[in-house]
Parts: C-alpha cells; sequence; structure tokens
C-alpha cells in the first residue's frame, strides 16, 4: 500500500488557482467579469480565501454580484441604445436559443393568454388582438449576444413602461420576472423594464413575429445582452423577491447590460 504523502500548501494553492483561472475564461465568467481581475484581486475584493473548487466558486459568484450592482449604479434610464437605417438589418436574422430551431416552440394564437400577476392592479389575462390593439412602437437595434456575435433587427411592438402602467404595476418594485411556453424563465430590474426601448415584441420586421425569433411575444432590450430577451412570454410578474433566470441560476451575471 502506497501512502501519498499531503500535497505541500503552495501546491493546493495554484491547483486552485489554476482552477480560478478556467472558470474566468469561461464564456459566462470572462464576458462578465471582463478580464478586470487579477486572482489577487479577486482574493482581495471577495474576502475570500482561495484554498478548494467551492471557495473559487464563492469568490467568482460575489464579484458577479458586485458586477450586476456597478452596472444598476451605471445605467442611465434616459439614455438611448444605438439605432439603425433598415438597410443595415442583418438578412437572415440568426437564431439563437438553447434548444435546436427544429425544437422551436408552436404557440396557439386563439388559446394564448398572457398572465400578468404580482405586485399589479389589473391581474387579468390578455389575448393577443388586445395586446395589438395597444399602441405600438418600432425599432431597428442591434441583438448582442454573450456568445461573442451580434445582429441587427426590426422589432415592434408596445412599449413596455406603457403596457406596466396600463395594468397598474408597481413601478417602485425592484423586479420584472419573465416566464416562457419554452420552459425558460428570466428577470430584469425596473429601471430597464422602464426603459423607453424596452419592448414588448409582437413583429419582426413589419410582420408577425416568427416562431423562431418568440412568437407570440418577446421582450426586446437593446440595453441587454440576448439571454436576457426571453421569447414565447406566457407570463409577466412584478415582485420585490429575486427571480433568478435561466441562465443566471448557472452562473451568468443577472444584469446583463450590453
Amino acid at each position: 500500500m502506497i501512502i501519498q504523502k499531503p500535497r505541500p500548501l503552495a501546491i493546493q494553492r495554484d491547483a486552485v488557482l489554476r482552477e480560478a483561472v478556467e472558470r474566468i475564461r469561461q464564456p459566462a465568467r470572462r464576458d462578465f467579469l471582463r478580464r478586470s481581475l487579477t486572482l489577487g484581486g479577486l482574493s482581495l475584493l471577495t474576502g475570500c480565501s482561495l484554498v478548494d473548487e467551492d471557495s473559487v466558486e464563492v469568490a467568482l459568484t460575489r464579484v458577479s454580484r458586485f458586477n450586476d450592482d456597478v452596472q444598476g449604479w451605471l445605467f442611465d434610464p434616459n439614455r438611448l441604445a444605438p439605432t439603425y437605417p433598415e438597410s443595415m438589418i442583418t438578412r437572415p436574422f440568426p437564431f439563437n436559443a438553447y434548444y435546436g430551431e427544429d425544437e422551436v416552440r408552436q404557440v396557439a394564437e386563439e388559446s394564448y393568454r398572457l398572465e400578468v400577476t404580482g405586485q399589479v392592479a389589473d391581474k387579468r389575462k390578455w389575448t393577443l388582438a388586445e395586446l395589438r390593439a395597444l399602441p405600438q412602437a418600432d425599432q431597428v437595434t442591434r441583438h448582442i449576444c454573450v456568445e461573442g456575435w451580434s445582429a441587427i433587427g426590426k422589432w415592434g411592438g408596445v412599449p413596455f413602461k406603457a403596457f406596466l402602467q396600463q395594468v397598474g404595476a408597481d413601478l417602485g418594485a425592484r423586479y420584472v420576472g419573465f416566464k416562457c411556453a419554452d420552459d425558460y424563465f428570466t428577470s430584469i430590474d425596473m429601471p430597464t423594464a422602464l426603459h423607453p426601448q424596452t419592448l414588448l415584441a409582437l413583429t419582426y420586421d413589419g410582420q408577425p413575429l416568427p416562431p423562431k425569433y418568440g412568437f407570440p411575444m418577446k421582450l426586446r432590450m437593446p440595453t441587454k445582452l440576448g439571454y436576457k430577451n426571453p421569447k414565447h412570454i406566457q407570463a409577466i410578474f412584478v415582485t420585490n423577491t429575486y427571480p433568478g433566470g435561466y441562465w443566471e441560476d448557472q452562473g451568468y451575471n443577472w444584469f446583463g447590460g450590453s
């Protein structure tokens, strides 16, 4: 029987630091941390001793939450994202989801009802016809994906601020959450929800929103990265309780500003 000697602390720490580097290099982590931290800075900023995998994960989570706070402080609810002429629209606009295009969810227009719950006065369900009857707006803006690509598209729909006012939402609440027909879910901060370019998108390029782009409705926010723009929305809720999200619960940055 061979008894292995305990690895020296320095060697153990080096292995943990290498693990931290690999985690920072992961796309979700790398893009959000922006390579702004050294490993020493990671330890100092979070107050964590990087001695094992769990402590590395705790440190990275704390940095991500700090990043959320900083982005929230810097966010200007009146600053508009760039807009473009229709001649610059990316054709075809890319499909993107956590599943293949052949698995796109099909939602029946006739039976569709948008649920609105939480801290709102009017909790009735909305048909597509009722949503289309509300004042609409169009935008040609850039979609920025966390994977590193971007594309310009034209979306039309209901300004989300107007919709929240219509249903008597508590505009002082912290979060707005979304549940989708494809089991996706996410949430955003209220200042982003009230941004003038945040849309409940019902059309793409002047036509009813195609299934692959999120029929019957998606949230379009040019101030956020792509994964914060949920498709096939079935329910919206306003809350002060942190709702998380599909990717956010797996380590992605929650604020997700572009």
